[in-house]
Order: C-alpha cells, then sequence, then structure tokens
C-alpha cells in the first residue's frame, strides 16, 4: 500500500488540489501535452496526493518532465484500443503519459464489463501511471469490482532467494463497492515498500527501516537511503511475494507483449528510453451475479462485524484497506496538500526551467 511521507518531514505551506492541479498542467503544457490530456494527467497525479499516495502524486512531476524532454515519452500519443473478443481489449499507448493509457484501459474495461459482464484489457507502450488504486477504484464507482496491476517501472527486487534484480515491485489493486460504509480498496506492492517510498526518504534525509531492503552482496539491512541502489527491495510474505509479482509480470507484462524481466527499462535511470510498460485492469459487473444493492449491503454487514470486533494489545483500532484513503481523501481536500521544503524547492526550480508560475503563486 502506498506509504504517505514521514510524519516528521519538515513542512511546507499546504496548498489546494486546485492549485496543484493548475500547476502540473501548466508545467505538462509546457512540455507539449495538449491541454486536455495535460489536464486530465493532473487531475490523476492530484488525486494521489489527496489519497495519500505521496510517492506517486506531485513528487513524481520533476521525472515526468525530464524523460518528456528527453524524449522518452510521446506527448502526442495516438492511442489505439483494439477490441479482441467480446470481453477483452488491448490497448497500445504509443508511448504516451501512463495516465492517459491506463485512463482508456479502465475506461473500455467498464464499458465491456457493461456489455459482456466482465472486461479484461491489458496496455503496451504505456509508462508510469501512479499509484493503482486510482484505477482500481474506477469499475467501483459504476457499481463493478475493479482489479488492476503493472509492470512496475524499475527493476528493485529478486526472486525469492537470487540476487539479480529481475523482478519489480508490481502492485495490485482490488477494489469493491461498500454502500453505506465506502468501498473498499486494497493497494499494495509486492515489496514490502514501493520504491517511490524509498526516493522520499532520500529526498528528505530520513533512514530506511531495516526490513525494507538488504544488499545485493552482503544480505545485510541497508538503512541509508542513499545506498539504495546496491540493494534489493524485500518482498511481502517472502517466496510468496516474490512469486506474486513474478505472476502479475506475466499478467501485466507478456501477455500484452509488454516488457518484463531484463527488458524492461529503468526509468529512474534512464529517460530517453521506450519503456514498454504492461499493465492490466479486470472490471466484473456485480449484477450480474447479485443485485448490487444486496451485495454493498453484505459487505457493509461484514464490514461492521470486523471491525466491532477486539483488538490486541497495542492496536488502537481495526483499520480495513481504504478507510484511510477515504480519510485522507477527505482531509486533504479540505484543507489542502502539505508539500516538504525539499520538494516544493524542486518544484520551483521546475518551474523557473519551464518558464511558468510557481506553485505557491498560483
Amino acid at each position: 500500500m502506498p506509504a504517505p511521507l514521514p510524519a516528521d518531514a519538515e513542512p511546507s505551506r499546504s496548498h489546494s488540489a486546485a492549485s496543484m492541479r493548475a500547476f502540473i498542467a501548466r508545467a505538462l503544457t509546457a512540455v507539449g501535452l495538449c491541454e486536455p490530456d495535460a489536464e486530465n494527467v493532473a487531475e490523476l497525479m492530484v488525486e494521489a496526493d489527496v489519497t495519500g499516495a505521496d510517492a506517486h502524486g506531485i513528487f513524481r512531476l520533476p521525472q515526468y518532465v525530464s524523460r518528456i524532454k528527453a524524449g522518452g515519452i510521446n506527448v502526442q500519443p495516438d492511442i489505439q484500443v483494439t477490441r479482441t473478443a467480446a470481453a477483452t481489449a488491448l490497448v497500445d499507448g504509443d508511448n504516451g503519459m501512463g495516465h492517459l493509457v491506463m485512463r482508456r484501459a479502465a475506461h473500455t474495461a467498464i464499458e465491456l464489463a457493461r456489455e459482456s459482464g466482465i472486461g479484461w484489457v491489458g496496455t503496451r507502450f504505456s509508462n508510469h501511471a501512479g499509484p493503482a488504486a486510482i484505477y482500481a477504484s474506477m469499475p467501483v464507482e459504476h457499481g463493478m469490482i475493479g482489479v488492476y496491476s503493472a509492470v512496475a517501472s524499475a527493476n528493485h527486487m529478486a526472486i525469492w532467494g537470487g540476487t539479480d534484480l529481475l523482478l519489480g515491485t508490481n502492485p495490485l489493486a482490488i477494489g469493491v463497492p461498500g454502500g453505506p460504509s465506502g468501498p473498499i480498496i486494497l493497494d499494495m506492492a509486492t515489496t514490502v515498500v514501493s520504491y517511490g517510498t524509498i526516493k522520499k526518504h532520500a529526498l528528505l534525509g530520513k533512514p530506511l527501516p531495516e526490513g525494507w531492503m538488504v544488499s545485493r552482496t552482503t544480505g545485510e539491512p541497508i538503512t541509508d537511503p542513499a545506498q539504495s541502489s546496491e540493494g534489493i527491495l524485500l518482498p511481502i510474505g517472502g517466496y510468496k511475494g516474490s512469486g506474486l509479482a513474478l505472476m502479475l509480470s506475466f499478467l501485466a507484462g507478456t501477455l500484452n507483449g509488454a516488457s518484463i524481466g531484463k527488458d524492461v527499462v529503468d526509468f529512474n535511470a534512464d529517460n530517453r528510453t521506450v519503456t514498454n510498460t504492461g499493465q492490466c485492469i479486470l472490471a466484473i459487473d456485480i449484477s450480474r451475479f447479485i443485485p448490487l444493492e444486496t451485495f454493498e449491503n453484505e459487505v457493509s454487514r461484514h464490514v461492521a462485524d470486523l471491525k466491532s470486533g477486539d483488538t490486541l494489545p497495542g492496536f488502537g483500532t481495526i483499520r480495513l484497506p481504504g478507510e484511510q484513503r477515504a480519510e485522507r481523501r477527505s482531509k486533504r481536500q479540505a484543507e489542502g496538500v502539505t508539500i516538504p521544503t525539499a520538494l516544493l524547492t524542486k518544484l520551483d526550480l521546475l518551474a523557473d526551467e519551464l518558464g511558468i508560475s510557481s506553485l505557491g503563486a498560483i
């Protein structure tokens, strides 16, 4: 699950979601995206920030701009959707911004599910698209179950027991409607934390907790984020996590003609090469199995049971997947998003570089 910024990170003042969207759209328009595409990407990036996936929102803007300026991302893609059967489709992103490619894929999956009860859509020649929960949530808004995965945009994990970096943090997100109790949204990396969280710690000069990374040569814990290039991100659940990452690679990558393993381009180190990132999304129309209201009422009933149980020592409350995400969204929409000083400095430099107004000036 994407981690928020450390609570003790040095903050700047809060910025409204609207001002952040405007700033991102200005920056992306300045490097060649058309205004509607820039606004769509900005909307999805800021959705990451307001829901607490801080490592996948405006934090990524300087990196995206660098890749665009280096020619690594196509700012005017011709995104093509090929329906391959009644319930399946393949989206060729033409190396466009991953947010645009996945937005199209999610909408296609929803359309297929409306027609056939289920829609499975794969992508190829996409790019990094932000947090998985955003896309798993899209079918939920239409009374459907959403399932999303992707091949991560860099390899930071090895197969269990190995040292070669041939697997990514390959995320898995599942969303279900919950009626009065709200949707249940699981969003998790197959590593203990995402690499974006490592980058956030590096930016803020925060040490890594033991159990996140180990040295590729000694197997000893790495706690200095500056040494992350020498390490391996650890999978969740030992061999189970690495096995899950591998199988998701086949579903989101190989099945779509996208890159996995040695073919993955590390977009952190290479701004020019086409990544051919692959993703997949599944939409399931609940009403084809059970009335939506019945499903939501049952989810609400079980949520009440789960949350009303006794807690172990040290646990103040029981939280379910997506609960904190919803709380953060409500709070940050109302109060704004607090951006650390180190990140705001990078964004100010980016504004100067592009000749646009700074975030604080919008």
